[in-house]
Protein backbone atom coordinates (compact mmCIF):
# COMPACT_ATOMS: atom_id res chain seq x y z
CA UNK A 1 0.00 0.00 0.00
CA UNK A 2 1.49 3.12 -1.35
CA UNK A 3 0.90 6.11 0.94
CA UNK A 4 0.97 9.63 -0.38
CA UNK A 5 2.86 12.48 1.59
CA UNK A 6 1.74 15.90 1.13
CA UNK A 7 3.29 18.75 2.31
CA UNK A 8 1.37 22.31 3.32
CA UNK A 9 2.77 25.04 0.79
CA UNK A 10 2.41 28.38 1.05
CA UNK A 11 1.96 29.18 -2.27
CA UNK A 12 -1.56 28.70 -3.63
CA UNK A 13 -1.90 26.21 -6.43
CA UNK A 14 -2.76 26.90 -10.35
CA UNK A 15 -6.61 25.54 -9.37
CA UNK A 16 -6.96 28.69 -6.43
CA UNK A 17 -5.00 31.29 -8.82
CA UNK A 18 -7.46 30.60 -11.49
CA UNK A 19 -10.58 30.55 -9.53
CA UNK A 20 -9.31 33.96 -7.56
CA UNK A 21 -9.22 35.37 -10.78
CA UNK A 22 -12.52 34.42 -12.22
CA UNK A 23 -14.04 35.51 -8.83
CA UNK A 24 -12.33 38.77 -9.07
CA UNK A 25 -13.15 39.47 -13.02
CA UNK A 26 -16.98 38.34 -12.30
CA UNK A 27 -16.29 40.98 -9.09
CA UNK A 28 -15.10 43.46 -11.31
CA UNK A 29 -18.12 43.10 -13.79
CA UNK A 30 -20.86 43.64 -10.97
CA UNK A 31 -18.80 46.47 -9.22
CA UNK A 32 -18.58 47.97 -13.36
CA UNK A 33 -22.44 47.55 -13.50
CA UNK A 34 -23.17 49.38 -9.96
CA UNK A 35 -25.33 46.95 -9.06
CA UNK A 36 -25.17 47.17 -5.29
CA UNK A 37 -28.09 49.49 -3.54
CA UNK A 38 -25.76 50.53 -0.37
CA UNK A 39 -25.68 54.25 0.24
CA UNK A 40 -21.97 53.98 0.92
CA UNK A 41 -21.32 51.95 -2.36
CA UNK A 42 -23.84 54.62 -4.50
CA UNK A 43 -20.96 57.01 -6.24
CA UNK A 44 -17.71 55.33 -5.06
CA UNK A 45 -15.85 53.08 -8.15
CA UNK A 46 -14.29 50.26 -6.38
CA UNK A 47 -11.29 48.62 -7.40
CA UNK A 48 -10.79 44.23 -6.94
CA UNK A 49 -7.11 44.05 -6.89
CA UNK A 50 -6.72 40.56 -5.77
CA UNK A 51 -8.65 37.63 -4.71
CA UNK A 52 -7.07 35.01 -2.24
CA UNK A 53 -9.35 31.43 -2.36
CA UNK A 54 -8.50 29.29 0.41
CA UNK A 55 -7.11 25.63 -0.82
CA UNK A 56 -11.04 23.70 -0.92
CA UNK A 57 -12.18 26.71 -2.67
CA UNK A 58 -15.07 27.75 -0.31
CA UNK A 59 -13.42 31.04 0.92
CA UNK A 60 -12.26 33.90 -0.86
CA UNK A 61 -10.56 36.66 0.61
CA UNK A 62 -11.22 39.79 -1.80
CA UNK A 63 -8.84 42.62 -1.83
CA UNK A 64 -10.49 46.57 -2.74
CA UNK A 65 -9.56 49.29 -2.93
CA UNK A 66 -11.96 52.51 -3.62
CA UNK A 67 -11.01 54.91 -6.37
CA UNK A 68 -7.63 57.26 -5.37
CA UNK A 69 -8.50 55.30 -1.52
CA UNK A 70 -11.78 58.30 -1.14
CA UNK A 71 -13.81 56.86 2.15
CA UNK A 72 -12.31 53.43 1.81
CA UNK A 73 -13.70 52.34 5.70
CA UNK A 74 -17.53 52.84 4.48
CA UNK A 75 -17.06 51.41 1.37
CA UNK A 76 -15.16 48.12 2.76
CA UNK A 77 -18.19 48.11 5.80
CA UNK A 78 -20.60 48.88 2.57
CA UNK A 79 -19.13 45.50 1.02
CA UNK A 80 -18.85 43.45 4.37
CA UNK A 81 -23.13 44.44 4.22
CA UNK A 82 -23.28 43.28 0.76
CA UNK A 83 -21.18 40.28 1.51
CA UNK A 84 -24.21 37.55 1.01
CA UNK A 85 -25.98 39.44 -1.86
CA UNK A 86 -22.56 39.43 -3.96
CA UNK A 87 -21.61 36.12 -3.22
CA UNK A 88 -25.08 35.49 -5.02
CA UNK A 89 -24.12 37.58 -7.94
CA UNK A 90 -20.88 35.65 -7.75
CA UNK A 91 -23.38 32.18 -8.41
CA UNK A 92 -24.33 33.71 -11.87
CA UNK A 93 -22.07 35.61 -13.06
CA UNK A 94 -18.54 32.82 -12.45
CA UNK A 95 -19.52 28.89 -13.16
CA UNK A 96 -18.49 26.78 -10.12
CA UNK A 97 -19.34 24.15 -8.52
CA UNK A 98 -19.49 25.76 -5.14
CA UNK A 99 -19.91 29.68 -4.54
CA UNK A 100 -17.25 30.95 -2.38
CA UNK A 101 -18.27 33.27 1.16
CA UNK A 102 -16.51 36.32 -0.01
CA UNK A 103 -14.65 38.80 3.03
CA UNK A 104 -13.75 41.86 2.29
CA UNK A 105 -10.05 43.59 3.12
CA UNK A 106 -8.45 46.84 1.83
CA UNK A 107 -6.00 46.40 0.00
CA UNK A 108 -2.67 48.30 1.68
CA UNK A 109 -0.09 47.30 -1.45
CA UNK A 110 -0.65 50.90 -2.70
CA UNK A 111 -0.22 52.65 0.65
CA UNK A 112 2.80 50.84 1.41
CA UNK A 113 4.38 51.53 -1.86
CA UNK A 114 4.01 54.99 -1.80
CA UNK A 115 5.78 55.05 2.10
CA UNK A 116 8.39 53.20 0.70
CA UNK A 117 8.45 55.93 -2.43
CA UNK A 118 8.54 58.73 0.17
CA UNK A 119 11.24 57.41 1.92
CA UNK A 120 13.39 56.45 -0.77
CA UNK A 121 12.66 59.97 -1.43
CA UNK A 122 14.34 61.80 1.59
CA UNK A 123 17.40 64.23 1.15
CA UNK A 124 19.36 61.01 4.32
CA UNK A 125 18.55 58.46 2.06
CA UNK A 126 19.21 60.17 -1.41
CA UNK A 127 22.87 61.03 0.37
CA UNK A 128 23.47 57.55 1.75
CA UNK A 129 22.86 56.11 -1.54
CA UNK A 130 24.84 58.42 -3.39
CA UNK A 131 27.99 57.39 -0.97
CA UNK A 132 26.85 53.47 -1.49
CA UNK A 133 27.35 53.93 -5.14
CA UNK A 134 30.42 56.15 -4.90
CA UNK A 135 32.20 53.44 -2.88
CA UNK A 136 31.41 50.68 -5.06
CA UNK A 137 32.99 52.38 -7.89
CA UNK A 138 35.91 53.35 -5.72
CA UNK A 139 35.83 49.45 -5.07
CA UNK A 140 35.50 48.23 -8.55
CA UNK A 141 38.73 51.12 -9.51
CA UNK A 142 40.35 49.03 -7.12
CA UNK A 143 39.64 45.50 -8.23
CA UNK A 144 40.40 46.19 -11.83
CA UNK A 145 43.42 48.06 -11.05
CA UNK A 146 45.14 45.02 -8.73
CA UNK A 147 44.72 42.61 -11.78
Amino acid sequence: MKRHSRTRSTEPSARQLRVGEEVRHGLARIFGRHELSDPALMDVAITVTEVRMSPDLKHATVFVMPLAGAHAPEALAGLKRGAHYLRGLIAREVPLRFTPTLSFMLDMSFEHASRINEILHRPEVQRDVAEAEHRAQDDNAEDDGGA
